[in-house]
């Protein structure tokens, strides 16, 4: 069963070792586990439903309280505090293009808003029922999950739109082809949740972003179905995929989409180097990004989140020796964390990661081989359920990212580093941050943030908490030109700072294009944009 008031299935457990929290305790003091809400207490605080009838929709308290949120840390907050401000009505669950139609059509005859809901994993406020006087009804697509076609002469395959990535990846594979596509969200995350968000995958470098393997599809809005036929390459006009692309269900129902694949490959690799410093790192990984090698993935884990990492393994003796013989080798505190892969054949893969390593070695690297990849990639989805464990300690995990240009990689880094950790200080409370560069392009990288503090006695002080902090790095990276967002999606929580990135005049361009697909305002209002 999954949980409803945090990530993943309730019988699994992401154990912190004592070492890690003894590290933890160092950091802060001592966490004060929360009471939280139990499941009766929060389905008692749900309004009775404010939408008639309907075959495909279902009213019942329960459904609705697990469709009420994502996965944001907000959204922690208020399910676990019984805070939550506002729920859905009802619940749709289609089976068919046409069933998406009779519940838009009956959304409107209501008078009801329409929240399209895949996996539930928005972590920026997608899924957050609008408070008014407007009924509210939340599209689950996940039953809408099969694979329609697949063509193995052009690589193409055409999914319902609500297909999980565990789901997809098995169709392909059972025909020997990838889609390639894991965002850390892989396990409950849906093709259309992808392609609405902008997501991007754990191995991007070499599969691409999202943005590259959506080609076509349809999406149901209030005003019809839009039809995006597939091109290999089309120079009519503005590609209307774009639209569609980031739009969170401002435009529509994202009902079928074609994507590119590729054929399985016969290998994967990730290997492991540390640098002495992380600039060393940036300047390395920079030098990859730009360099023709065929590798999937580049993650540098920078100084504070190695030191991180290696406390929740545990200081076990494989890292204690590993620790001694990188300080033999110049790489002792300070020292920055490289992962990096590649798939292909044998022989391919060998080849890159031999040119990587040459480039790492230029940049006082010291490759240490693959036992470090291996339990990276094995624990790769796992990582998410180490936030229910820091919870039940007292300690509230999140994370925020953005992208700049590689001459500002630096700065920023500094930047929401600086304003996260001196965001409580008029409480006298520490913050604990630890960054990574885990997607790169020629011209710059995203920096990819991770921030702890201590849970309040009060579920409102904590949420307080968390909005002072949200807002101090949000501003930070605004400040440094940075986008608001590389992979995390706009939703609620990003809102504030989307004009400063594409001018009133680009909003009012948005604007436009919803009120021609959905004139009444059904879709997701207040999401992206208000």
């Amino acid at each position: 069963m999954r949980r409803w008031n945090g990530w993943g299935e309730e019988g699994v457990v992401y154990p912190v070792p004592a070492a890690a929290r003894a590290f933890l305790e160092a950091q802060f003091g001592p966490g004060t586990p929360p009471r939280d809400v139990d499941l009766g207490e929060a389905v008692a605080g749900i309004p009775a439903s404010r939408l008639p009838e309907h075959p495909l929709v279902t009213t019942d308290p329960v459904e609705r309280l697990r469709h009420c949120a994502g996965q944001s840390l907000g959204d922690w907050i208020n399910l676990r505090g019984g805070t939550v401000p506002s729920f859905p009505d009802g619940v749709a669950y289609p089976l068919t293009e046409g069933d998406v139609r009779d519940i838009l059509r009956y959304a409107e005859a209501v008078g009801a808003v329409v929240i399209p809901y895949g996996g539930g994993t928005s972590v920026v406020g997608h899924l957050s029922a609008p408070p008014g006087d407007r009924p509210v009804l939340t599209v689950d697509m996940r039953r809408m999950n099969g694979l329609v076609r697949l063509d193995r002469r052009d690589h193409l395959a055409t999914f319902q739109a609500g297909v999980r990535g565990p789901e997809l990846e098995a169709a392909l594979r059972a025909e020997g082809f990838t889609l390639g596509h894991f965002p850390q969200s892989f396990e409950y995350s849906t093709l259309g949740g992808w392609v609405a968000t902008r997501s991007v995958g754990q191995f991007s470098l070499g599969y691409g972003r999202i943005e590259r393997l959506f080609v076509g599809g349809e999406v149901e809005t209030p005003t019809g179905t839009l039809h995006l036929p597939v091109f290999p390459a089309s120079g009519a006009g503005p590609d209307l995929r774009e639209f569609i692309l980031g739009s969170e269900g401002r435009m529509g129902i994202i009902t079928l989409a074609t994507v590119r694949v590729t054929p399985l490959p016969e290998r994967e690799s990730i290997h492991a180097a540390f640098f002495p410093g992380q600039e060393q790192g940036i300047a390395a990984v920079r030098d990859l990004a730009r360099s023709s090698i065929p590798l999937v993935m580049l993650r540098l884990s920078l100084a504070e989140e190695t030191t991180a990492t290696l406390a929740l393994a545990g200081h076990g003796r494989a890292v204690d020796l590993l620790d001694r013989y990188l300080a033999l080798r110049g790489a002792g505190e300070g020292k920055s964390m490289l992962l990096y892969g590649a798939c292909g054949s044998p022989k391919d893969v060998r080849r890159a990661l031999g040119q990587a390593t040459k480039i790492i070695k230029e940049h006082q690297g010291i490759p240490v081989g693959s036992m470090l990849g291996r339990i990276w990639y094995k624990n790769r989805f796992r990582a998410p359920y180490l936030r229910n464990t820091l919870w039940e300690m007292g300690y509230a995990l999140d994370t925020l990212e953005t992208a700049t240009t590689w001459s500002r990689v630096s700065e920023t880094i500094e930047a929401v580093e600086r304003a996260l950790r001196r965001g409580l200080e008029e409480i006298d409370e520490r913050v604990y941050v630890f960054t990574h560069l885990s997607h790169v392009y020629p011209h710059g990288s995203s920096v990819y943030t991770t921030y702890l503090y201590r849970i309040a006695r009060e579920p409102r002080e904590t949420l307080r908490r968390w909005r002072v902090l949200k807002k101090a790095a949000s501003e930070a990276i605004v400040r440094c030109g940075g986008t608001i967002t590389h992979q995390h999606g706009v939703g609620l929580d990003h809102l504030p700072y989307l004009e400063s990135e594409k001018s009133p005049r680009g909003i009012e361009m948005l604007r436009s294009v919803c009120r021609a697909l959905d004139p009444r305002q059904m879709m997701n209002p207040g999401k992206l944009f208000r």
